[in-house]
């Protein structure tokens, strides 16, 4: 099943790498059993909610390259989470970019995530400038986190680039990011051209989706 699944998902990783799991919301804990899970399949008719990498491993794979790729051919709709040393839900940076598909990414994570992110402490980026129609979304945004973490901060950065939220992230010891599939490329490139250089920061981890 989870051979049919990756290769429905075109990934450019080699199969071996990605981890599927079945599970419309994760268990609490799953971050400490992550590196020994083998694909949790809690509710295997509704096909995958989430596919895992190591981090090490999708660089190991990256080197051999001689320019970095996406890690998906084609982004499909189920989010990809990237983690390096561990998986810490302590604090997480969710990246708004003003967009409803943005919102609702957001809102997959939480319910996702709902049991292993309780006592997190979350940081909301959104652009500077919202239009006045926006304003409902972006306060909607900022209440479901509120609602489903320990505690919410709100900062507006005009942040276009992966490489914007990532030094925000190390610089402010964030343990996972939370952004768009549409940064794929451009997370290649930061991970492939930074990795254990002065500013990585190996407590982070990346979850990308639609």
């Amino acid at each position: 099943m989870q051979g049919k699944t990756i290769e429905q998902a075109n990934f450019a990783v080699p199969q071996e790498i990605i981890m599927s799991h079945y599970c419309n919301r994760l268990p609490r804990g799953f971050e400490k059993s992550i590196s020994s899970v083998q694909g949790l399949m809690c509710d295997p008719k509704d096909g995958p909610t989430l596919f895992t990498a190591h981090l090490p491993k999708v660089l190991n794979w990256l080197h051999t390259l001689e320019k970095p790729r996406s890690l998906e051919n084609e982004p499909c709709r189920t989010p990809v989470l990237i983690y390096d040393r561990e998986l810490s839900f302590e604090h997480l940076l969710f990246h708004y970019d003003g967009t409803p598909m943005s919102a609702m990414l957001i809102q997959r994570f939480i319910e996702l995530f709902a049991e292993n992110i309780k006592n997190s402490k979350a940081t909301i980026i959104s652009p500077c400038f919202i239009p006045k129609s926006k304003l409902k979304e972006e306060q909607s945004v900022i209440q479901s986190v509120s609602q489903a973490t320990d505690e919410t901060y709100f900062i507006k950065f005009n942040f276009n680039r992966i490489g914007d939220f990532w030094s925000y992230a190390v610089k402010h010891k964030c343990t996972l990011l939370v952004t768009t599939k549409n940064y794929q490329a451009d997370l290649a490139k930061v991970l492939f051209h930074f990795y254990k250089g002065g500013m990585w920061y190996d407590r982070l981890s990346f979850y990308l989706s639609l």
